[in-house]
């Protein structure tokens, strides 16, 4: 059974966050004149932050406001698309596909773990040659049309760990069978970083620095 090499996303594989952008991206393909709507992102971001809304209402009303409540996954294809090239072409680091090939060479099982949405996450993987996604999933009604609103877990903080944790069961990959890498910039993802045989703390915020100095994770720089 391979070991496990498991990454988060935005601000490790990537150098900035992608929810925004692919949002904004989704946008101006689909129908430009919800970028008016951009606006208001700042304040569902302050609703946020003064704890009106959680994480997942958050993302949720986003979506809304820019891409729509339910849009056709034929008709957003595109747009994911060409996002996931953009990002391959400006928004990746350097350590990170050294990384991502090193951990290939050595037989592990690639495994891309993210807050972002399985349905823009999944063409970035597929391009950078990830096995897997565990990503935030979205509804989408039996047209196969994809709601603003989450399906499950929002994969953020505690929730990646249990996430990834039923997806080891539903592969059947006995834990103690196995070695398990995580790759994270966050101080959120700590308890999957905990959890993991191999922790790295990648380009890492001031508070998972911290925390990395006195767990005694390693500490990595993709960006060079």
């Amino acid at each position: 059974m391979a070991d496990l090499a498991i990454y988060d996303m935005d601000r490790t594989v990537t150098r900035t966050g992608t929810y925004t952008p692919f949002l904004l991206h989704a946008a101006r393909a689909l129908n430009p004149l919800r970028l008016a709507l951009a606006p208001m992102v700042p304040f569902t971001m302050a609703a946020y932050a003064a704890k009106l809304i959680d994480r997942r209402r958050l993302k949720e009303l986003n979506q809304w406001l820019l891409i729509g409540g339910a849009v056709p996954r034929a008709r957003l294809h595109p747009a994911v698309e060409s996002f996931a090239e953009l990002v391959l072409k400006t928004n990746i680091h350097p350590g990170a596909l050294r990384q991502i090939a090193e951990d290939r060479r050595a037989g592990r099982r690639l495994v891309l773990a993210t807050a972002s949405y399985r349905f823009y996450v999944e063409a970035i993987a597929e391009r950078l040659g990830f096995d897997d996604v565990i990503a935030t999933g979205s509804v989408a009604g039996l047209d196969d049309i994809i709601h603003a609103r989450i399906d499950g877990d929002n994969n953020y903080g505690p929730a990646k760990l249990r996430l990834i944790e039923a997806w080891m069961e539903e592969q059947r990959i006995d834990r103690a069978s196995v070695k398990v890498r995580f790759y994270s910039d966050h101080v959120s993802d700590w308890p999957a970083l905990a959890w993991a045989d191999e922790p790295f703390a990648v380009n890492p915020s001031r508070g998972l620095r911290h925390m990395a100095a006195k767990r005694g994770w390693q500490v990595v720089d993709w960006g060079m």
